[in-house]
C-alpha cells in the first residue's frame, strides 16, 4: 500500500521494547487475551522454528546484531519515509489505524484511547507477562499496547507462504488493534476464549479480520495512505488465508481439526476481510 508522501507520521505511537530481558518476578507465559494473528496452533509451531529476523541496519531502526533499536522510527515524520523504509512503514500503518478509530468513536459519540505499538526482538515484557517471539503479533488488554516482533512479517513470507507487501503488513496490524477497540467496546472479554470451529474465539478473530478491512476502505481518507490497488488488497487476503487455522494444521502436517480453532479457516477469515472491505461498515462484521 502507497502512503501519501506528504503524510506527517506521528512517531511517538511507536516505541522500541528493543531485546528485552526477561523479568524473573513476572513469571509463567503471557496472558494474552484474542492475541495475534496466528493463535495457538502456530504458537506451539513456532517453539520449533528459527525466528526470522528482518535485515538492515540503524536506518532501518534495526540493529546489526539482530535487535530493535532504541530509535526504531523516532526520525520518521513523512510518508515519503515511510514508502522506503520498513520502520517508518510501521509507524505509517499505526498512525493510519488509529486515525480511522478515532473518528469513527467520534462520530458515535464515544472516546477512542490511543494504543502504543512495542516493537521488540526475540523477548521483551509486557504487561501480560513474559512474550517472545512465538507468540506472534499480539495485543495486551493489561496494558493496552500492540506488540510487534520485527521478524514476523519476514515469517510470514518464508515460513507461512504469504506473499508479502506492505498491505499485508497493513492488514497484520490493523487487526491487532482491532484488539484494542474490541476491548475499548467491552467486546475482547466476552468474546473471547475457547477453541473450535463455533468457539467465542474464532468469533472475534473473524470480526477483527473484518474490522480490519474496514480500516483499509477507509485508509486513504485518513491522509496517510493512497487508496489500495486490486494487487495490494490481493496481498492482504493472501496474508489472511496463510494463517488461517486449516491451512496452518495441513501445512505442518498435524490434519486439519477444526475442533481445535482459535482464528478461523482460511476462506474465513479471507471472507470476513473482504466484508470489511467491500461494506467499508463496521455494522456488518458479526461473524
Amino acid at each position: 500500500m502507497t502512503f501519501n508522501p506528504n503524510a506527517r507520521l506521528d512517531p511517538s505511537q511507536v516505541e522500541s521494547g528493543g531485546r528485552g530481558r526477561l523479568s524473573a518476578g513476572l513469571g509463567g507465559s503471557p496472558v494474552i487475551v484474542g492475541g495475534g494473528g496466528l493463535g495457538l496452533v502456530v504458537t506451539i509451531l513456532l517453539l520449533v522454528l528459527n525466528s526470522g529476523i528482518l535485515g538492515g541496519g540503524a536506518s532501518s531502526g534495526i540493529s546489526s546484531g539482530g535487535g530493535v533499536s532504541s530509535s526504531f522510527g523516532s526520525d520518521c515524520t513523512s510518508g515519503a519515509q515511510a514508502n522506503a523504509r520498513e520502520d517508518c512503514r510501521i509507524v505509517g500503518f499505526v498512525n493510519s489505524v488509529q486515525a480511522y478509530w478515532q473518528d469513527a468513536f467520534s462520530s458515535s459519540g464515544e472516546t477512542y484511547e490511543d494504543s502504543k505499538t512495542v516493537v521488540f526482538s526475540g523477548q521483551t515484557d509486557t504487561g501480560c507477562g513474559q512474550a517472545t517471539t512465538q507468540v506472534g503479533p499480539f495485543y495486551c488488554p493489561n496494558d493496552r499496547h500492540v506488540y510487534l516482533d520485527v521478524g514476523f512479517f519476514d515469517q510470514l513470507r518464508t515460513q507461512f507462504g504469504a506473499k508479502g507487501g506492505p498491505l499485508a503488513e497493513g492488514y497484520v496490524i490493523a487487526h491487532e488493534y482491532v484488539h484494542h477497540v474490541q476491548d475499548l467496546l467491552g467486546l475482547l472479554s466476552a468474546g473471547s476464549g475457547g477453541q473450535g470451529a463455533n468457539s467465542a474465539s474464532v468469533k472475534t478473530e473473524l470480526q477483527a479480520d473484518c474490522f480490519a478491512g474496514v480500516w483499509i476502505g477507509h485508509a486513504a481518507e485518513t491522509g496517510f495512505l493512497e487508496r489500495p490497488t486490486d494487487a495490494q488488497i490481493a496481498d492482504a487476503l493472501d496474508a489472511a488465508a496463510a494463517v488461517g487455522d486449516d491451512r496452518l494444521q495441513q501445512e505442518f502436517g498435524g490434519g486439519v481439526n477444526p475442533e481445535t480453532w482459535t482464528h478461523g479457516s482460511s476462506a474465513q477469515r479471507q471472507h470476513w476481510l473482504t466484508v470489511g472491505f467491500q461494506t467499508g461498515d463496521a455494522g456488518q462484521c458479526n461473524p
